[in-house]
């Protein structure tokens, strides 16, 4: 996917899923993937292509 794509299709993964894993062939999607989750408070793992993406449980540090 190209950019904004992959950031807005996270985006929406996450309003009702705990973890994602996420590909996208644009280069600037691993930038745009970080300040979404730093932004939303979200952990994030890149993995070769792919990036996972995992939302903090409530009541955990």
């Amino acid at each position: 996917m190209r950019c904004p794509w992959p950031a807005l299709r996270l985006a929406k993964a996450m309003r009702t899923a705990v973890r994602v894993r996420i590909a996208a062939d644009d280069p600037r999607a691993a930038a745009e993937f970080r300040a979404l989750c730093e932004e939303q408070g979200w952990s994030i793992v890149p993995e070769r292509k792919d990036f996972i993406v995992t939302r903090a449980m409530e009541g955990k540090p």
